[in-house]
């Protein structure tokens, strides 16, 4: 139908859990005449890269831009390209909402923006705060002993502006391990900003659900679909 949606997998940016937050969603977003596109980030290494802390988002940066660059060809609308992230993939996505514009690296393509037109969160990483964190991504992707302003620079709640894109939040409040207070602070920030947003708190359902639990969560997909309706990329 015009829209597509690149889909960020989570995995704590330790793996990436390319089929229950990959694959299936795409099958999903394809059952809805959506163009889905899995991104096999790189995950943050020092072995590789010069710095980590930026790795993922270059590649998220590079792959709005390539999805843009080839959108006629491939019959796509280049102002309804969106992302869905989930757990440390909602924290790619919500650092590329906030730092989309952010030159990571040098790129060929200076004139194609790699600003989503919308966002769909699902239980992401929002804050590298320890209060909030999920430790074992901040580690990943900060190392063990981050400075505070690389912690104030990845937790994304801080960096809202009026150009970050409509976004649909979930979560679940049972969630032990990424803590919903991630969502609800995120969401809180967008508001402030009046970005039109939308959150779902879900009683039960704890984390890593993808498409639905036997919980309350496995109404998500519902409201995510009607949010998109809303919005006209449906």
């Amino acid at each position: 139908n015009g829209t597509s949606i690149l889909i960020f997998p989570g995995g704590g940016y330790q793996h990436l859990s390319m089929e229950k937050e990959g694959s299936k969603i795409a099958e999903w977003l394809n059952s809805m005449q959506i163009t889905a596109f899995v991104v096999k980030y790189r995950l943050p290494s020092d072995l590789i890269m010069e710095d980590k802390t930026i790795g993922p988002l270059q590649d998220a940066q590079e792959a709005i831009k390539i999805v843009r660059k080839n959108a006629k060809q491939w019959k796509l609308d280049e102002n309804k390209i969106g992302v869905i992230g989930f757990s440390a993939g909602g924290h790619l996505a919500s650092t590329l909402a906030t730092k989309f514009d952010e030159k990571t690296y040098a790129s060929k393509d200076n004139t194609i923006s790699s600003r989503p037109d919308f966002t769909l969160l699902i239980y992401p990483v929002i804050s590298m705060k320890n209060e909030i964190t999920h430790s074992s991504s901040k580690t990943s992707l900060l190392g063990n002993n981050p400075t505070e302003l690389l912690v104030e620079k990845f937790s994304n709640e801080n960096h809202v502006t009026i150009q970050t894109p409509p976004t649909f939040i979930v979560h679940t409040s049972d969630d032990k391990s990424v803590s919903v207070m991630n969502s609800i602070n995120y969401y809180l920030a967008l508001k402030e900003k009046k970005i039109d947003a939308e959150l779902h708190l879900y009683e039960k359902g704890g984390h890593g659900f993808g498409l639905g639990s036997k919980e309350t969560s496995q109404f998500w997909v519902i409201d995510c679909t009607n949010w998109l309706k809303k919005h006209n990329f449906l």
